[in-house]
């Protein structure tokens, strides 16, 4: 027998510490927790710790825990820190581990986040006797009202394993999404960026050491393209801190625009009416729309609250304003297909499908058709908005950088003209 040293917190959330015997340390592991205990630490060897502390006389430590815990609610776990804790946590799940030391297991991992105060929150409260469900509720800005429900469902089903499983496949269908419209956004921004930087350099390092050459000619002499790009220069040189300020000026107050209600509205009905973007967007929305959706029937939620959960998962206002007018309609709480489609913004095969499986009583698995399809056409989208912007980009550059080439050349030839060489 081995002896072994463990740190663990009671239901009132008190520490214990103290010393146990056993062959291994999963072995220790379950005489603790058969203790009524959730483990935060086993360690083989040591001696009989100190007594703890009373309940009454709070440690520093603690108080120090505590005053953090009230800082770190106000952080949040980015969509890829909320993938790999659920990724994780459902790993430990299925390997048997009850959820408090699969919550003390990934607490004491230290990854420098503001998911490491966030996990340790919410093992103390399950230590605390609190359900996941609720943990997880006191912390929305990481934890969406998608993934606070299905985790409640869990619970009740006493699936919970199984249920964060469908989680993490859904957030990993999710990131894929995202990440298949931002790498469609890197070439343009890379292709624009160095487009814009080229410009800039030339105007304000290249231009005007020509421009002092040209002085004795005087502008008169030289061609209209010419004065304009020394024109141009001048006025960057001159004025480039105040467009500059003008510039993010501007996009301070159109992401304050887009932050109200009107704006949001315009600027997302603009996104779904713009060529080549409306593809993605659109796509992009009734994939993750049904994908969602079929999430969450597939795991019990009721129709109606099922609709209110996409409507504020779902990204889109315009498309979410349709899908709360569509819960509004609905009365028997199971067809959904016939107000979605009076609203004339979802496509009628998406909706013409969502009726034959509600007509076969298994609309779950025609959501989960109707997301494939969306996804493949999300792909398509991708492919064709990057093939018909690379050559309009390469057009904007190659004539941008060839309007300053042209100018100095054209000045060139008359200064050489007027020296008669």
């Amino acid at each position: 027998m081995t002896v072994f040293t463990y740190k663990a917190r009671d239901k009132a959330g008190q520490r214990q510490e103290g010393t146990v015997e056993a062959n291994d340390r999963i072995s220790a592991t379950r005489q603790v927790e058969r203790m009524g205990l959730v483990p935060i630490s086993i360690v083989a060897g040591g001696s009989t710790p100190a007594p703890a502390a009373a309940a009454g006389t709070p440690k520093p430590a603690a108080a120090k825990a505590a005053f953090k815990l009230a800082f770190s609610r106000r952080k949040r776990m980015k969509t890829g820190e909320v993938l790999t804790f659920s990724t994780e946590l459902s790993d430990l799940l299925a390997s048997g581990m009850t959820l408090g030391v699969a919550l003390t297991t990934l607490a004491n991992r230290k990854t420098g986040g503001p998911g490491d105060d966030i996990v340790r929150d919410l093992r103390d409260q399950i230590v605390q006797g609190v359900s996941l469900s609720d943990a997880l509720a006191k912390h929305p800005e990481s934890f969406s009202s998608l993934y606070v429900s299905m985790i409640r469902v869990g619970e009740a089903s006493g699936a919970l394993a199984e249920v964060m499983n469908r989680l993490v496949e859904h957030y990993e269908r999710i990131q894929d999404l995202k990440e298949k419209v931002v790498m469609a956004l890197v070439y343009p921004v890379i292709v624009l960026t160095m487009g814009f930087a080229t410009m800039i350099f030339s105007m304000v390092y290249v231009i005007p050491k020509f421009s002092a050459i040209f002085e004795e000619l005087g502008h008169a002499a030289l061609p209209l393209p010419t004065r304009m790009l020394i024109a141009l220069s001048g006025g960057l040189l001159h004025y480039g801190w105040l467009m500059i300020g003008l510039m993010i000026g501007g996009f301070i107050l159109f992401n304050r625009y887009v932050r109200t209600e009107k704006g949001r509205q315009r600027w997302h009905r603009m996104q779904l009416k713009t060529p080549f973007i409306r593809g993605i967007i659109a796509s992009s929305t009734y994939a993750n729309f049904a994908r969602t959706l079929s999430t969450l029937l597939t795991n019990g939620v009721p129709v109606l609250q099922a609709l209110g959960i996409v409507e504020d998962t779902i990204g889109n206002v315009i498309i979410a304003g349709e899908i709360r007018k569509a819960r509004d309609r609905v009365t028997d709480g199971t067809t959904i297909s016939g107000p979605l489609a009076a609203g004339k913004v979802f496509p009628p095969l998406m909706t013409d499908m969502l009726a034959i499986g509600e007509q076969t009583g298994d609309m779950a698995g025609a959501l989960k058709h109707i997301a494939r399809r969306y996804e493949n056409e999300l792909s398509r989208n991708v492919k064709i908005f990057t093939t018909a912007l690379e050559p309009i980009l390469i057009v904007v550059v190659a004539v941008l950088v060839g309007f300053v080439a042209v100018s100095i050349v054209m000045a060139v030839f008359n200064m050489t003209n007027g020296l008669g060489v």
